[in-house]
């Protein structure tokens, strides 16, 4: 309130709106002109950005703006850019040249791994790991063990068609469902367990005979893994005396193995990589440590 007997004093007290609830006034305290006038230029810069950019939805697209400005447009073309850049490096010479050939190219390997280890990161990391150490259902690509068999072009059909992939050309291999479909009991198939763990010095099911087992297991897996359970490439069937296990190797996940089988699907990258991208993956994968 305004001093009357000192009318060029300020008032006493903050400056209210006149409204009051409960007790409580408003104050009235104005925003100060610098924060209005940057609010009113965000307005005007808005409405120009409605004009000149795309901005507003329409039922099947959206409006194109004055400038025809399309960030789609641009993201193609800088990596158009970045392909014409990669092929002036050597791109078309990956491209054309054998696996073994880029091998033994001092330079074009380097290229080859560069390029292998950015593809990897970007397309095989999230099932692989980044590390390429795999997790429970997908493989490590840094050991030993290949399903489909661990060369330079044998890495490379699989990355190109994949293993279950639909694609054609793929690797076709399936784990049956000895349980599930009934071709086993369940005392069988633990048995089965119990004899294919103990090949890498593993326990089995409690009570499961591993007698038993090996009679099982000659009668219905060695068609696939081998006699001496080594496995075979040519059908994807793992080597089951080594310490490596895809699904798992305590007693239960082996039982969910034989009991339900296995797809498990590698997706077929022809058509979605280049060739050169394809071949730099397979010298990158290979260059692991696990390459056979």
């Amino acid at each position: 309130m305004a001093d009357t007997a000192n009318p060029g004093k300020p008032p006493a007290g903050p400056e209210t709106t006149g409204h009051e609830w409960d007790g409580i006034a408003e104050y009235n305290n104005p925003l100060p002109r610098w924060w209005l006038y940057g609010l009113y230029a965000t307005i005007v810069w808005a409405m120009g950005y409605w004009v000149l950019y795309p901005a507003w939805p329409m039922v099947s697209g959206y409006t194109s703006g004055l400038l025809g400005y399309s960030q789609r447009a641009k993201v193609l073309g800088e990596v158009d850019a970045v392909r014409r850049e990669r092929d002036a490096r050597g791109q078309a010479q990956l491209a054309s040249a054998t696996v073994e050939q880029i091998r033994a190219d001092p330079a074009l390997l380097r290229l080859a791994l560069a390029t292998g280890k950015a593809a990897f990161g970007d397309n095989c990391a999230a099932c692989h790991g980044t590390a390429a150490t795999g997790r429970l259902g997908y493989p490590n690509l840094q050991d030993d063990d290949w399903l489909w068999g661990g060369t330079p072009e044998e890495i490379e059909k699989t990355i190109r068609y994949g293993a279950r992939s639909g694609n054609g050309e793929a690797h076709i291999g399936d784990m049956p469902a000895f349980g599930r479909d009934g071709m086993l009991s369940r005392q069988e198939v633990e048995a089965a367990a119990s004899y294919v763990l103990s090949l890498s010095g593993k326990p089995g099911v409690p009570g499961a005979s591993v007698e038993k087992g090996a009679e099982i297991f000659a009668g219905n897996c060695a068609a696939c893994h081998g006699t001496e359970a080594k496995g075979n490439p040519e059908m994807g069937a793992p080597n089951l005396t080594d310490a490596i296990w895809l699904y798992g190797s305590s007693p239960d996940q082996v039982v969910a193995t034989i009991t339900g089988g296995r797809k498990g699907v590698m997706p077929a990258w022809d058509g979605r990589l280049d060739a050169a991208t394809i071949k730099s993956l397979a010298v990158y994968v290979h260059g692991l440590g696990g390459g056979q």
